[in-house]
């Protein structure tokens, strides 16, 4: 199959993995940088041109779009799929995956467990909201902060205020703001599931190394090998499918009422590789094999 790796870059660890076992395994594999690539729409004639030329037919792409790309990174994939192009994650699913208040919502109607969440525009109403959430400290999230930026713990209501107040005055794209409940026995502890086609195929737990709430390996966040139990495997799975996410990173924490996703990440990472030693990379490329074969030969037999 011809498989292009919609990516920031080669030197990017997963995008080097994802290429590595592709090409072990027969692929035609192109990485192409979507920041460089341009849509041409007009009527029954999708295309994306990349450095000049319009891009070449694929069996399947693999996106993995940058937080901060995300509305013109989905826009590219969106006009791939237009040419019938297979997705392992779908644009769509990229997009409800990055929105923070969407996906809380996507997934309280879906059954899986979240911390317990209010949105708000008016500070005024900060009185009622942290009654609704059992009191101090809440933590104050942006709807579309990753990586831990964008996250507050505010551990007295004249604190939470104080946030809430600053945000609304800077944040000038109108991104919703989140509270939630601090959930005090997994401070600065969560984990994450690696899901590739409704099962885990990897999982860790990740450790701030201080008194950081937040325990991002991006903020210097420590992981180790967990093993899942069995609702938190089912919850991790749940999540994505809620999602409509083939490959996910599901992030959740361990509280007295059971696992409580925190976010399903529709680009992991692949340090839960180093961190496990399991390998992450294959299964996407299998999972890839099976479904856009099956879609590419649907698609043969209805022509």
């Amino acid at each position: 199959m011809k498989i292009a790796i919609l990516s920031n870059g080669t030197g990017n660890y997963s995008t080097k993995r994802l290429k590595e076992v592709a090409r072990a395994r027969g692929h035609e594999v192109k990485v192409i940088k979507y920041r460089e690539c341009y849509a041409s729409i007009e009527r029954n004639n999708p295309t994306v041109s990349y450095r000049g030329e319009d891009l070449e037919k694929f069996d399947a792409i693999i996106p993995r779009i940058a937080s901060y790309m995300t509305r013109y990174g989905t826009a590219i994939v969106r006009q791939l799929e237009m040419q019938g192009v297979y997705s392992v994650s779908s644009s769509i699913a990229i997009s409800r995956s990055r929105d923070k208040l969407r996906s809380m919502q996507v997934l309280a109607k879906a059954g899986v467990g979240i911390p317990k969440t209010v949105v708000s525009r008016n500070s005024t109403d900060i009185d009622s909201l942290i009654e609704k959430l059992d009191g101090t400290p809440v933590i104050i999230k942006l709807a579309r902060g990753t990586h831990g930026n964008g996250v507050v713990l505010a551990e007295t209501k004249k604190a939470a205020k104080s946030v809430l107040q600053a945000l609304y005055l800077t944040n000038e794209d109108g991104t919703n703001i989140l509270l939630q409940e601090f959930v005090k026995e997994s401070a600065g502890t969560d984990i994450r599931a690696f899901v590739v086609g409704g099962r885990v195929v990897a999982s860790m737990k990740r450790q701030s190394l201080d008194d950081d709430f937040r325990s991002n390996l991006h903020k210097g966040g420590e992981g180790t090998v967990i093993k899942l139990t069995e609702e938190e495997r089912k919850m991790a799975i749940k999540a994505a499918k809620a999602m409509g996410l083939n490959v996910a990173g599901v992030d959740m924490m361990r509280s007295e009422r059971g696992p409580l996703i925190l976010e399903v990440n529709a680009s992991p990472g692949f340090g839960i590789e180093k961190v496990t030693g399991r390998d992450v990379a294959t299964p996407i490329i299998e999972y890839i094999e099976r479904n856009a074969k099956r879609r590419n030969k649907k698609d043969k037999v209805g022509a």
